[in-house]
């Protein structure tokens, strides 16, 4: 739910950039949550494995801003997410001292795996070496299970690339 401007923000014109993201940011998360994922995908529901699912599809989501050239869309819907990231780590208790290493972590597989989808999506790589890599971790899953999750992120690919910017930012993600 959107948080209205506080009082200072009114009085002196701030408000948060990023606001206009947040309806992609949610659509975002509510897709990497869909049970599909961890029934027909073999996606481990765990923390991990939702935290690797939304990344997954964040990472598409990125890679189609960035073909728009939204840069600092880019930039805004990444702080959403590790704001997003910080709160989870500390509902979950983790302290205040380590907090920062987790977020610099997950954010470095943010990176890896947006390099690494992005070469798969255009085909210098094998898309199913990269998710049983990224998305999997090196478990053993049935090829059924990575192929029912590429099946749908390559579907979603190919729904990103009809959509504006306008309508990412409404929230439609495919």
């Amino acid at each position: 739910m959107p948080s209205s401007p506080s009082f200072l923000q009114r009085l002196f014109g701030r408000t948060d950039a990023r606001r206009g993201l947040r309806p992609l940011y949610h659509a975002v998360v509510a897709e990497g949550r869909q049970p599909h994922w961890y029934l027909d995908g073999a996606v481990p529901d765990t923390l991990d494995g939702r935290f690797d699912m939304i990344v997954a599809i964040l990472a598409q989501v990125l890679i189609r801003l960035e073909q728009l050239g939204a840069a600092q869309d880019s930039v805004w819907l990444t702080e959403l997410f590790v704001d997003d990231m910080d709160g989870q780590l500390r509902q979950e208790g983790i302290g205040d001292v380590v907090v920062g290493k987790h977020v610099g972590r997950m954010m470095s597989a943010l990176g890896g795996r947006i390099s690494a989808y992005r070469d798969a999506l255009t085909g210098e790589a094998d898309f199913a070496v990269a998710l049983r890599r990224n998305l999997y971790r090196g478990e053993t899953v049935g090829d059924d299970a990575v192929a029912h999750v590429e099946g749908a992120l390559r579907t979603r690919w190919t729904r990103l690339g009809c959509l504006t910017r306008d309508a990412l930012l409404a929230g439609d993600i495919g």
